[in-house]
């Protein structure tokens, strides 16, 4: 969704190019999903004649200003987006109306004309932005719940330190909370963790002061950054996590090494494991889990070596024990080797989910599965087998009454 970075850029668009300017029209969409609290026509008979004086921004929020209230403010949600005719504004992925497209936009949710003709339009493909009429947006929600802006009100390392160090929760979890600190989106969070090599399931309580300290620039240089190339994300540096983003795993790579991901706070998170590592206790846990993981695979190679040994053996006496099997015998065993066969490849399938390059599992690792599950079958043919001779010497003292 659009970020600190991309509210700003529309913000200070409007400021260039819209202030000072009288609206002569104004069309609100038909939308009350989108349009919260007011109708149509109240917002459209409240903007009328009036003049913007200024455009503002708290987090990823955005308001305008008039010669008298009520003003009109903007929550972006998943695909807000700003458009001024004639005018490049930064076009967000996900929101972008095409040039050729009708104007306004069919998607357009908030669209107006200045007194010198200009045109601008806030629009809205997938209707999570909300845009509302207030008399004060800094007095209610969402503005009045929101943390310090992260650029406009950037915390001190000491104040990070302190405020972290009450919060026994992942750092990522932590950054997008915009109780705590507003504008920090997903992939803002990402790249700051990346940038100070902070893992993002770093319990934030742990955090050393220089953690806060890198932390501190990361998100103060990443903003900027962002911002001087207008959050035009092909003009972002190249060295950044951002472009990789998006990858599929096993495919994504920032200066030659690996980007993993994984679910932090319901986000997906992107970080590269060699130069983002836990710390403390949470390393420890880390490596325990990993060397359980890896152990548990070691045993299904080594059962492996010593089960596909006794394959043949255990085909032959299938060979000659066939004949005997009293009826639906077979059919028994072949329902237990086959809910065996599943239960085994579920394991298979849970193991793999843990594993981040699933998609990418090599060949070998993928017959060795595969090797494994043989085997466990034929075990279980054994073990049906064994019941066979029982089952087959009652029915003979049956024939012998």
């Amino acid at each position: 969704m659009p970020e600190l970075p991309e509210v700003e850029a529309a913000r200070r668009a409007i400021e260039e190019h819209c202030v000072g300017k009288k609206i002569t029209k104004a069309l609100i969409a038909d939308d009350s999903k989108v349009i919260d609290g007011v109708s149509r026509a109240d917002f459209e008979a409240s903007l009328l004649g009036k003049t913007i004086v200024s455009a503002h921004r708290k987090g990823k929020n955005m308001w305008l200003c008039l010669d008298s209230p009520p003003f009109p403010s903007f929550q972006f949600g998943m695909a807000g987006a700003v458009y001024i005719k004639g005018v490049a504004v930064t076009k967000y992925k996900r929101s972008a109306v095409k040039d050729t497209d009708e104007w306004p936009s069919k998607y357009s949710k908030f669209f107006v004309e200045l007194d010198d003709g200009l045109e601008f339009s806030f629009t809205d493909k997938r209707r999570f932005a909300r845009v509302r009429l207030l008399k004060d947006p800094t007095s209610v929600p969402p503005i009045s719940e929101l943390g310090p802006d992260a650029l406009l009100e950037p915390m001190t390392v000491d104040e990070l330190f302190e405020c972290f160090s009450k919060k026994k929760i992942a750092i990522k979890t932590l950054l997008l909370d915009q109780s705590v600190i507003s504008g920090i989106g997903n992939w803002v969070a990402d790249e700051v963790l990346y940038q100070a090599r902070i893992h993002p399931e770093q319990s934030a309580a742990s955090l050393s002061k220089e953690n806060c300290a890198a932390l501190h620039t990361s998100i103060k240089e990443v903003l900027e950054k962002s911002l001087e190339v207008g959050a035009d994300s092909s003009q972002f540096p190249s060295d950044w996590i951002f472009h990789s983003r998006e990858k599929k795993p096993g495919k994504a790579f920032v200066d030659g090494k690996k980007i993993e991901f994984i679910t932090v706070g319901s986000r997906t998170s992107a970080f590269v494991p060699e130069l983002q590592k836990l710390s403390g206790p949470q390393a420890s846990k880390a490596a325990s889990k990993q060397a359980n993981k890896k152990k548990g695979r070691g045993d299904v190679v080594n059962d492996d070596v010593d089960e596909a040994e006794s394959d043949e053996e255990a085909n032959e006496k299938e060979k000659s024990k066939k004949e005997r099997k009293p009826k639906g015998q077979g059919k028994r065993a072949s329902a237990k080797r086959k809910s065996k066969e599943s239960d085994d490849e579920d394991k298979d399938s849970d193991d793999d989910d843990a594993d981040d390059d699933d998609d990418h599992q090599d060949e070998d690792q993928k017959k060795k599965t595969r090797k494994g599950v043989n085997n466990k079958q034929s075990k279980a043919e054994k073990t049906s087998k064994a019941k066979v001779p029982t089952s087959q010497s009652g029915k003979k003292l049956k024939k012998g009454k």
